[in-house]
């Protein structure tokens, strides 16, 4: 009798929690998020095809969550899909990206090198080697790291965005150096911290990192998106959500 109780009450438990943002409908809730400010739209699966230099010194930027040729994770994704099917159109930038890694430099890129991004964006096998090392690189590890850190939903899209745009470093102005910068205001929940607190602190951090490069200065997608989702006490980061980046309003209804 105890035991069946014991396994009501589990269930019970089990039966309200809230998804974690690896859940799909949640993780398409991330997706368009973090579009609407990389991309001024909610379409993310439109963003495979997506390719510029936008001048922040990491070379061009480009696909679903801005893989950069400058900062080594574009060279990764190629090389992905050049294992995956040998020959295709961005194999022989290889050798320019390995080259080019570590700068801002198209050198060996233009002028060819968007046109045939563009070209292989309409490629699933491309479309899959992007949502793979999406997952790899940015969004698992922010994921696992906010659940660690006894954060939500919310809190897990927090993090998740600061990696998008910081990476995964342990500098101070990337993703590690900004975590730390938040700790040391406040303690995460699984410290025993108030996670209200503590989210405030690490979008405090991610501002002054964002503010001291000149690319990233707007904080928009801090002040009127993720600052809006937490002072309505939405933890769980639960539709509708109505949000502003760069002045442009977006909702996700459901």
């Amino acid at each position: 009798m105890l035991t069946a109780t014991l396994l009501t009450l589990s269930l019970a438990v089990t039966g309200t929690a809230a998804p974690a943002l690896s859940e799909p409908h949640k993780k398409d809730i991330a997706m368009r998020l973090v579009s609407s400010a990389e991309n001024s739209s909610l379409d993310w699966k439109a963003q495979y095809g997506y390719i510029e230099d936008i001048k922040d010194e990491r070379g061009y930027t480009a696909g679903i969550i801005g893989f950069c040729s400058g900062t080594g994770d574009m060279l990764e994704l190629v090389e992905l899909y050049a294992k995956r099917k040998p020959g295709n159109v961005l194999a022989k930038y290889l050798p320019a990206l390995r080259k080019v890694d570590g700068t801002d430099s198209h050198a060996g890129l233009d002028p060819t090198f968007t046109k045939d991004w563009k070209t292989a964006a309409k490629d699933p096998v491309f479309q899959r080697a992007q949502n793979d090392e999406r997952d790899r690189v940015y969004f698992d590890p922010a994921v696992n790291r906010a659940e660690k850190d006894g954060l939500r939903a919310l809190g897990q899209f927090v993090y998740y965005d600061a990696m998008v745009m910081h990476g995964p470093g342990g500098d101070k102005l990337s993703f590690g150096g900004i975590r730390k910068a938040a700790l040391a205001k406040a303690k995460s929940p699984a410290q025993g911290g108030d996670e209200v607190a503590y989210l405030n602190a690490f979008l405090d951090a991610r501002k002054a990192a964002m503010k001291a490069e000149e690319a990233h200065e707007d904080t928009t997608r801090v002040d009127t998106m993720q600052r809006v989702f937490l002072r309505n006490g939405n933890l769980d980061l639960e539709p509708p959500l109505k949000w502003k980046v760069y002045g442009d309003s977006y909702t996700i209804k459901s």
